[in-house]
């Protein structure tokens, strides 16, 4: 079986889902999101992509409805036990399995909490849930219910983000090795990519960013390659994964000759990130990490080239994206807690000039403050 924590492990996570669940007065649970699927049973796979929700109920009994392409899925790579199956057909409707499946589990009549807010909860199905489940229980928003939960990491939680941590290196290491006049995109991907599945790696939850150029500027992946000129900049933002959970870095590497304006925003960015850093502890919250990261920008007049986040938590997660909440963004009041993992990135993109300088990485909160838990160098790399 492909599970990998143990029988404990998961014995405390539904324990904390139980006791929260008590604490907003809610008789059950409909997960929807795959990333408190894995984290409560196990359960791994992209077949989120359609309708699959796992019920837990107050006395702890757990089961899952989803499609028969996941039957095995969830016996080879989870703890449940209890799996059913909606057909697929025409007009199929499995909202009306789950009114079936709650009732099974004594939920009819009951306050029971719903994951609204997540990628595999569409618009549709989601008007259909509410349909289906209209005088027979109470439906409650509780999105944010297990992502809390999820924010703060067990020991073997931390065990695996550290490796994604080890494996996030590498990258590094693979994409500045690679990186030179005339280097193409791809082999710099294919390098970086490379080095964290040989090294037991996974896929991250989103793409590895990558531009070069003008497209140095842009803080999504897109599709097409180009070579690098002899004076260029590449920025890179890329993901150890193990076992999904995540461990960030993000850096712009000047090709040849760097700019003047590479140098100066360089020397910002560390300023900002060290800053940022400095304000990663417990009991401070996600808005003061934020406003250290606004504080350096806006002094050396660089308001207008920054962003209005910097930084978010990094877990487990599952396309389309690594990002989890908390975001480090403008009066965010959650308060960081030990066992949290923060990524902080720095971000300048000045249109006008077309330059571009990030310096990112990730950090364990630790109860006297924070951990480096990867891209120890943070001088400017020039190729």
């Amino acid at each position: 079986m492909a599970v990998h924590f143990s029988r404990d492990e998961f014995a405390s996570r539904r324990d904390r889902l139980l006791a929260a669940m008590a604490a907003r007065g809610l008789d059950g649970m409909l997960l929807f999101a795959q990333e408190s699927h894995f984290w409560l049973t196990g359960y791994d796979t992209f077949g989120f992509c359609f309708y699959q929700t796992i019920y837990v109920a107050a006395d702890g009994r757990m089961a899952l409805l989803t499609r028969s392409a996941d039957l095995r899925q969830a016996q080879h790579t989870s703890i449940l036990s209890d799996v059913r199956i909606w057909r697929d057909a025409e007009g199929s409707n499995p909202t009306l399995d789950t009114v079936r499946l709650v009732r099974d589990l004594g939920g009819a009549g009951k306050r029971i909490g719903v994951e609204f807010d997540s990628y595999g909860l569409t618009h549709f199905n989601g008007r259909r849930l509410e349909a289906a489940f209209d005088g027979v229980a109470t439906l409650v928003d509780a999105s944010d219910l297990v992502s809390r939960l999820r924010a703060v990491k067990s020991a073997a939680e931390i065990a695996c983000v550290r490796e994604a941590g080890r494996l996030s290196d590498l990258a590094d290491r693979a994409a500045i090795a690679a990186i030179r006049a005339g280097a193409d995109e791809g082999e710099i991907l294919a390098a970086q990519q490379g080095a964290v599945f040989a090294a037991g790696g996974d896929y991250p939850g989103n793409e590895f960013i990558i531009g070069s150029g003008r497209d140095a500027l842009l803080c999504r992946y897109k599709s097409g390659r180009r070579k690098l000129d002899a004076v260029d900049q590449i920025t890179l933002e890329f993901a150890g994964a193990f076992r999904h959970y995540h461990a960030a870095i993000m850096r712009t590497v000047a090709v040849g000759e760097p700019r003047p304006l590479h140098v100066r925003y360089h020397a910002v960015a560390r300023e900002a990130l060290l800053a940022c850093e400095a304000a990663i502890r417990p009991g401070a919250t996600a808005g003061d990490v934020f406003a250290a990261h606004t504080g350096v920008f806006d002094a050396h007049g660089l308001g207008t080239h920054r962003l209005n986040a910097c930084g978010y938590s990094l877990g487990a997660k599952f396309t389309p994206s690594w990002m989890d909440p908390p975001m480090f963004y403008a009066d965010n009041s959650w308060v960081l807690e030990p066992g949290m993992v923060m990524f902080a990135h720095m971000i300048l993109m000045d249109s006008q000039s077309e330059t571009a300088m990030c310096l990112g990485r990730t950090y364990l909160v630790t109860p006297e403050g924070r951990e480096t838990l990867n891209c120890t160098q943070l001088d400017l790399q020039v190729r």
